[in-house]
């Protein structure tokens, strides 16, 4: 929280506040002090409105670190050992706190009050700054935005903060109880991708995950993840509404590539008009199957997260919002200065994050690698150590996959011709490992692979 000018700062400027929560909060604790836990769970020092507040809460949570009691006798004697009792209005205020309350077991609903009116002091304050920098116009507007970005997004994880809650209350709250908890088949799955193998790796796209699908230029990544859009645009069992934030290719393009992909028709034939009647059915039926999906398309340049941000809340409240990507993150800015660009990129990838988050939606974001599988002798296969300009790229990520074609390297082998792999290198709650596929360079359409490969293994 921003410095106070003045103590009681918020009560002087007709703040957002509840003083009687305050005490009440304190009150409890005095009369049952194993209540402070749960209280700093949720709560600390400089939600509390008031200075002596503050103060109180501070002295208590040093008696709590040492294993005291707190009661009114040791707390008054802690604050005397700081010099803060009399500023606290002395043992008498003290002694008001827990007068006449009686044993409240569950003081919940108060601190949620104390924690609400602190959070809206906190935007408060937040909004006053970034109005004194703008009448003061000593930084540029997109610095001033940075901060704001940033301030923003920061008060948002905050409140996102839940308590610890015990398994009870875990299995309590989870859809159908406890016997659907026990029930694989009753489990939440993610959204599909259409690949098979993908999918029952991971159990889909989940709601929160941040999936980084990271590749060399010319192996596919735009592709994949378009098909992945396609999918979960169009399947009949799905049909949820897809947000594409195209950095590199415009609107037009995005769509010809999906038209043609889901009609599977050589995309060259199409630009020359060389179609037989067959595949202009399928290219109408592809394009009809696009028109009428949830699917939206962004194709500004050099978008920033509250840009994306701002749309992604617009479609969520215009027509639902299932799944996000973006292509591709080195070709996103943040607003304001970065001392270098890895800085630049961990915050985009955490503000990604963040966003996935509170939106509640998975986000597959497109990244380059560096030239080191290129150097690399040998298997020119990717790793996590290849990620581009940002170690806080994998730290971020909840998922990891790297898009591998051999042929790409070895042009004149026919043997390679088509095979791709999908290299799922880590992921937060499940197994890592490869994935093959099959890859349409004519329709940029990947697909499920299901014969034996060489190695033995199987799809």
């Amino acid at each position: 929280m921003p410095p106070h000018a003045h103590p009681d700062l918020a009560l002087e400027k007709g703040l957002p506040v509840n003083i009687d929560a305050e005490r009440l909060v304190l009150g409890s604790i005095l009369i049952e002090d194993s209540l402070y836990l749960p209280v700093a769970a949720v709560l600390e020092a400089g939600d509390f409105s008031l200075e002596k507040h503050r103060r109180i809460f501070e002295r208590m949570a040093d008696l709590y670190e040492r294993g005291e009691r707190i009661d009114r006798v040791s707390l008054a004697e802690e604050l005397m050992k700081k010099n803060q009792l009399e500023s606290v209005d002395g043992f008498s205020y003290l002694a008001t706190l827990d007068e006449g309350l009686p044993r409240i077991p569950n003081i919940d609903g108060y601190v949620r009050i104390v924690k609400d009116k602190s959070t809206l002091r906190r935007i408060i304050y937040t909004s006053q700054k970034l109005i004194d920098r703008c009448v003061l116009a000593e930084e540029s507007p997109d610095e001033i935005l940075a901060g704001a970005e940033e301030s923003l997004l920061r008060l948002g994880e905050a409140r996102a903060k839940d308590a610890l809650r015990s398994p009870s209350e875990v299995i309590e709250k989870f859809q159908g109880g406890f016997n659907a908890f026990l029930d694989p088949s009753q489990r939440i799955k993610g959204i599909s991708t259409g690949f098979v193998k993908f999918d029952e790796m991971t159990g889909g796209l989940h709601a929160g995950d941040l999936f980084i699908l990271a590749a060399r230029p010319s192996m596919g990544k735009t592709a994949l993840a378009l098909n992945i859009a396609q999918h979960v645009a169009t399947h009949p069992s799905l049909r949820k509404p897809v947000a594409v934030f195209s950095l590199e290719m415009s609107a037009e393009s995005l769509l010809t590539r999906m038209i043609c992909a889901g009609a599977r028709v050589d995309m060259q034939k199409f630009r020359a008009g060389y179609l037989n009647q067959d595949e202009r059915r399928r290219l109408h039926q592809s394009a009809e199957e696009l028109i009428e999906s949830p699917l939206q398309i962004d194709d500004t340049p050099g978008t920033n997260i509250m840009d994306i941000h701002a749309k992604l809340r617009r479609m969520r409240s215009e027509h639902g919002l299932g799944l996000v990507i973006i292509d591709y993150l080195q070709l996103m800015s943040s607003r304001g200065r970065s001392e270098n660009r890895n800085q630049e990129i961990s915050a985009i990838t955490r503000g990604l994050k963040l966003l996935s988050k509170d939106l509640a939606v998975p986000f597959v974001v497109l990244s380059q690698l560096s030239r080191a599988p290129e150097s690399r002798p040998g298997d020119h296969r990717p790793q996590l150590s290849d990620l581009r300009e940002s170690g806080s790229i994998e730290q971020d990520a909840d998922l990891v996959a790297f898009i591998f074609r051999e042929e790409v390297y070895k042009p004149d082998q026919e043997s390679l011709r088509g095979k791709a792999e999908l290299l799922l290198s880590k992921q937060r709650n499940g197994p890592t490992g490869r994935i093959n596929l099959v890859f349409l360079k004519e329709c940029t359409k990947f697909e499920n692979r299901t014969d034996v490969f060489d190695d033995g293994s199987q799809e």
